[in-house]
């Protein structure tokens, strides 16, 4: 489902003010560590990714203190939910930790990128009755 006309609107009004920790992540995603290409405010389905890594599907979300927030977590709850119900794996980074050990966070980020087979396209051949090994 492609996202709606609004929601790809305010993405783009999102990339002009990201907030200080997603400013210093943005600049080493953008270097394409590890040869993953990242995006930043990214359209998925209602909601808006901080960051996305294609080829692993992963979602990265910064989230500063207001995510401490009882309403705000069972939100946070929901989305996740949805998210990886679509096929995204969802990573939760606290932005003070950007901060803190900014290292810590590139590993993790790139560890998750790791841990699953890479989709260089969105059409992955899928294994046919043939593939089982037997002739």
């Amino acid at each position: 489902m492609p996202p709606k006309r609004e929601t790809v609107e305010k993405a783009r009004n999102l990339r002009r003010a990201l907030s200080p920790p997603e400013v210093a992540l943005w600049q080493w995603l953008r270097s394409r560590p590890d040869g993953l290409k990242f995006r930043r405010q990214h359209p998925a389905g209602p909601y808006i990714l901080d960051f996305y890594c294609p080829s692993a599907r992963l979602a990265i979300e910064v989230d500063g203190s207001g995510h401490d927030l009882a309403g705000q977590v069972a939100h946070d709850a929901r989305r996740d939910g949805w998210l990886q119900a679509q096929g995204y794996r969802v990573l939760r980074v606290r932005a003070v930790d950007i901060f803190r050990d900014f290292d810590a966070v590139v590993r993790q980020i790139l560890g998750c990128c790791r841990a699953v087979p890479l989709h260089h396209s969105l059409r992955e051949r899928s294994p046919s009755p043939s593939d089982d090994g037997e002739e």
